[in-house]
């Protein structure tokens, strides 16, 4: 499709992170913006501060009069909308109508797009790649999964850069629309397979993925995972890996920093610093180095980006950092990202008691890594489980938080937003954790309020 034309965008579902990243972008790009989300949210509030109007009723036929000139008005939506919405309906039959993923895809044919994709970490992955790229030489526009504490934005903007960074997400095979020019795999654990059916369908799902890089493309991945060498120019990136590539080393915490030693090959960099802990992180790191590495970036370049990356909202964020009492948020709704989650604090604080607030996200999900969240939040010292955040889905019969606090066990209990708040409350000292990709996040103000005033 051709954008030239194009002069209103009108997003359903803008509120999503990776929606209003795209509608910041034609925003600062000059394009008229509006759209459509189910409930406010700090996000739409900051949408609506940048000039973009946003409405939270379901208009059916009664758009904005200006959006409903269809020559000039794109209409772009999320698949979580629920394809019964009057909205997208109507727009359906009248205008031109486009996932996101397809827009993103039209924005990778006209630079050199970075994709990072993976089950875990892509959006920190992304966004510590669009950071070290936009403090070098090179620079980058980015369109991001989370919003970048150095950026405090999901998307940047820079019309004169060659690269565009893009976390490309496999939720709904919508990274398969992409033409990446180089990518970065993270992991490859199967989760949506509500869309997907098998694990060896989502699997083959990022093959599917890695084969757009054939002709010689590169394809940085982590060590280990399955995939078939189709053509890419891979490099492989793992912790105390020697057989990777790419490999770190040494990883260390000191003076309040973690260090590592980055072998590409026989070239050593000694001591690099990290902005943000854990060994996932560090993963993370090698895997941005390699990357710029390979487009040219000099040593330095890349050590500084690193060293000052501060990370990203709701990914391993610290609220409340005193002797007797942390708080972070994190994004983790997989097993696999819990089990990194709890295993980089237990590192950091071994000797606090941690308590872990889980809020699952989807039925689905929740049935089918159901062993795997019994056993990585039983590794917590206390769990306390929310309602299920449903999202686009409809209840699955017998698949209940209180059917996972009773597989976890006595250290286990359910509690709704309000008793959340009033139980933590009641904890003069250690870590508390707020875990989960639903709507756990409007409670954090208030718990932060809450453990501050203890």
């Amino acid at each position: 499709m051709d954008l030239n034309n194009i002069k209103r965008f009108y997003f359903i579902g803008i509120g999503g992170i990776g929606m209003s990243a795209l509608a910041r972008y034609f925003k600062a790009k000059g394009f008229a913006v509006a759209g459509y989300d189910k409930t406010p949210s700090p996000l739409t509030g900051e949408l609506e501060a940048e000039g973009i109007a946003i409405h939270f009723e379901d208009l059916g036929s009664q758009i904005p009069a200006e959006y409903q000139d269809t020559d000039s008005t794109l209409v772009v939506y999320t698949p979580a909308i629920p394809k019964t919405m009057g909205e997208l309906v109507y727009v359906q039959q009248h205008h031109r109508v486009l996932k996101r993923s397809e827009v993103l895809g039209l924005i990778t044919q006209t630079s050199k797009g970075l994709g990072v994709a993976g089950t875990h970490v892509k959006t920190t992955t992304s966004t510590m790649l669009a950071y070290v790229l936009s403090q070098s030489h090179q620079k980058c526009s980015a369109f991001l999964g989370g919003i970048s504490s150095n950026f405090n934005s999901n998307v940047l903007v820079n019309a004169a850069a060659d690269y565009s960074v893009i976390e490309a997400d496999e939720f709904d095979r919508s990274f398969l629309r992409l033409k990446p020019y180089a990518s970065i795999i993270t992991a490859m654990d199967p989760d949506h397979l509500d869309i997907y059916g098998t694990a060896e369908s989502f699997i083959e799902g990022f093959q599917e993925y890695a084969d757009k890089h054939s002709d010689g493309h590169l394809l940085i991945y982590k060590y280990g995972l399955p995939l078939r060498q189709t053509g890419f120019r891979g490099i492989s990136y793992g912790i105390n890996e020697p057989d990777a590539q790419v490999y770190g080393t040494g990883l260390n915490y000191k003076a309040g920093r973690f260090f590592m030693n980055i072998h590409f090959g026989e070239e050593v960099w000694e001591e690099v610093a990290l902005g943000l802990p854990g060994i996932h992180n560090a993963e993370n790191a090698l895997a941005v180095a390699t990357m710029c590495k390979e487009l040219g970036l000099s040593e330095a370049e890349i050590r500084s980006g690193l060293a000052h990356f501060k990370g990203v909202k709701r990914r391993f964020e610290y609220h409340v950092r005193t002797e007797k009492r942390i708080y972070i948020d994190d994004y983790a709704h997989h097993p696999t990202e819990i089990a990194a989650l709890v295993s980089s604090v237990r590192l950091l604080y071994p000797d606090k008691k941690i308590t872990g607030i889980f809020q699952p996200h989807l039925f689905s999900r929740t049935r089918d890594f159901e062993l795997g969240f019994v056993q990585e939040l039983a590794k917590l010292d206390e769990a306390i489980i929310m309602p299920i955040y449903p999202a686009r889905e409809e209840p699955i019969p017998g698949v209940t938080s209180d059917e996972l606090v009773r597989k976890i066990g006595g250290k286990a209990s359910l509690k709704t937003p309000e008793q959340v708040c009033e139980y933590v409350a009641s904890v003069h000292e250690g870590v508390i954790l707020t875990i989960g990709a639903g709507d756990i996040d409007r409670i954090v103000p208030e718990l932060k309020k809450i453990i501050e005033r203890n």
